[in-house]
């Protein structure tokens, strides 16, 4: 009886490098796109909330807030997508003390990094909303939510590095049980700072950064106790030159991508912001709309880096070539069925959020032009995401460059200054179509054909 206990015992380690490819997959995205599906579903709440006690105007301040905070997380994000592949890369060898030097390495550096980019955000957080063109009936709450969020970015990056560090060992659903202690404080804080107290956006950062220093803290216990031979711990203790070394090589280029997409995302937002304030609130809402829609696209691009890199670092190349075809497929058909679901009901969802007519007509404008492209997004990520995988971030830097700088910003200045302004998400959509047959060239890519050469070989 124990014996059938514990063969019947689900694992929450997935090997990528044995068994069916759609299913690990799936298996692995599923707690991903749950995680997703919540952490929408959260920011959906608080949207809510701030919605129908604080008004239009607050729920602009929000959605502008967010890019100035990705411009500090953005190369740290692909740091820690580094180190995530790293990780996926010694666990596909069984190379446990690379393992733990990357780990150990990864601690110190979140450290390192966090603390300083919290001070200097809070300084710069005038200049930043400046250059976004932030309307001055926006800018004192932005400026106060910014601020406060701010605070937290040493949970967030801890978070975010150790979630990357899970994903790399084939652990994606433990980040579920984080999330759902992080959302539901989030939840009962954000009720009781901004719809009992009537703290407004003040509020809401509080509930914002309380919750994610939760979740950072009970990734660390988790770690520490689940898998000890990575050599995990709470304050950085040593760091290894080699590692180091290489999470800076795959890390950085994958920070750059992220560094030229926020700044893109600000010049995006500068040009909503040109259009007022209604418009602000309206494309903020659009935005949660959306994010439910493209829950599959992070989750097996996540899923994808971590299948390419277990099979590169344990030369399954024939497997990593199946995957690199089947994969993308299943998520373009994933995304196109939520896409179809929130272009049917976006109007009803829409009004959920606000009762602001003129932010209903522009949310629901935005989401018609954006969402039946989303799932070109979802085959360009994904394959980039293969080609992250196995080392190969150059490929996803020149993509991103061009998808961004010429072909997403362009447009959407050409739509703004030569069309009509309230168009200009457009600009994202022809970007999703350009983006998506640039990564199809991949599997003609160098990187690809040695990828080939290497199975041959074996």
């Amino acid at each position: 009886m124990s014996e059938e206990v514990i063969k019947k015992k689900p694992k929450t380690k997935i090997d990528m490098t044995k068994g069916s490819i759609m299913q690990l997959v799936i298996l692995f995205a599923l707690p991903i796109i749950a995680s997703n599906v919540l952490q929408q579903f959260y920011t959906i709440v608080d949207t809510l909330i701030i919605g129908n006690y604080c008004g239009a105007t607050s729920i602009a301040a929000i959605g502008t807030s967010s890019q100035p905070i990705e411009v500090f997380m953005c190369v740290f994000m692909g740091i820690g997508g580094g180190v995530s592949i790293l990780v996926s890369m010694y666990t596909g060898s069984r190379d446990d003390v690379a393992l733990g030097k990357v780990v150990k390495t990864s601690i110190s550096f979140t450290y390192m990094v966090a603390i300083p980019l919290s001070i200097l955000g809070i300084i710069l957080t005038p200049v930043i909303l400046r250059f976004m063109n932030v309307p001055d009936d926006t800018w004192d709450l932005a400026v106060i939510y910014i601020r406060i969020v701010f605070l937290g970015l040493l949970g967030n990056m801890g978070y975010n590095m150790n979630a990357g560090i899970l994903r790399g060992l084939g652990d994606s659903s433990s980040t579920l049980l984080f999330l759902i202690i992080s959302s539901i404080t989030n939840i009962v804080l954000d009720i009781a700072f901004v719809a009992g107290l009537r703290m407004d956006v003040a509020g809401a950062a509080i509930a914002t950064i309380i919750s994610m220093y939760l979740a950072w803290l009970a990734s660390v216990i988790y770690i520490i106790k689940k898998y000890p031979q990575s050599g995990f711990t709470f304050l950085p203790k040593s760091m290894d030159k080699k590692s180091l070394g290489d999470i800076l090589r795959i890390g950085l280029p994958l920070g750059f991508n992220n560094s030229i997409y926020t700044v893109g995302h600000i010049l995006m937002q500068s040009l909503i912001n040109m259009q007022g304030s209604g418009f602000m609130a309206g494309a903020s809402v659009a935005g949660k709309i959306m994010g439910v829609s493209s829950v599959a696209i992070s989750s097996f691009s996540q899923a994808m880096s971590t299948f390419a890199g277990q099979n590169y670092g344990a030369k399954a190349y024939d497997r990593l070539r199946k995957g690199g075809r089947i994969v993308p497929m299943y998520s373009a058909f994933i995304t196109i069925t939520l896409g179809v679901i929130m272009y049917i009901f976006a109007e009803p969802l829409i009004m959920c959020f606000t009762k602001d007519p003129e932010a209903i007509k522009y949310a629901l404008l935005c989401v018609h032009i954006q969402v039946p492209f989303q799932w070109c997004f979802c085959v360009l990520n994904t394959i980039l995401n293969l080609a992250n995988g196995i080392g190969a971030v150059k490929y996803s830097t020149v993509v991103n460059l061009l998808m961004l700088w010429a072909v997403r910003i362009p447009s959407a200045y050409l739509i703004a200054f030569l069309f009509d302004g309230h168009y200009v998400t457009g600009g994202v959509s022809i970007s999703f179509v350009f983006g998506m047959l640039a990564s199809l060239l991949f599997y003609r890519s160098k990187s690809w054909k040695k990828i080939k050469e290497l199975e041959m070989a074996m």
